[in-house]
């Protein structure tokens, strides 16, 4: 629990200091890095709730699916095709699915 906290507060605080302003350049990957990084933290908060979650795979799984997501909206730019669009549309579908089993495995608590 001490380091959800301290993550917390680090995050807070990078959010706090950091400037605000991405450029146009990288919103596109951000935004799906941003998805990738949403995706991973439901899974996590699924795999807790089933009694499965391992710390390694989390923070293995989060900083690939980052990186991952982010080199193919980097790739479709170079080519001229908007990955990006799909690479949101399938983590979007994955966050509800999440989000809709912890609803379940909340209410069946």
């Amino acid at each position: 629990m001490i380091y959800a906290m301290i993550g917390l507060v680090i995050g807070i605080l990078a959010g706090v200091f950091a400037p605000g302003y991405i450029p146009k350049e990288f919103a596109t990957i951000f935004s799906v890095a941003l998805m990738a990084g949403l995706d991973t933290v439901f899974g996590g908060l699924r795999a807790g709730m089933e009694g499965v979650f391992d710390a390694t795979i989390f923070v293995s799984g989060f900083i690939c699916n980052i990186i991952l997501a982010a080199f193919f909206c980097y790739a479709g730019s170079l080519l001229n095709i908007d990955f990006y669009m799909v690479a949101i549309l399938v983590l979007g579908m994955r966050i509800f699915q999440n989000l809709a089993i912890i609803r379940r495995l909340y209410l069946k608590k």
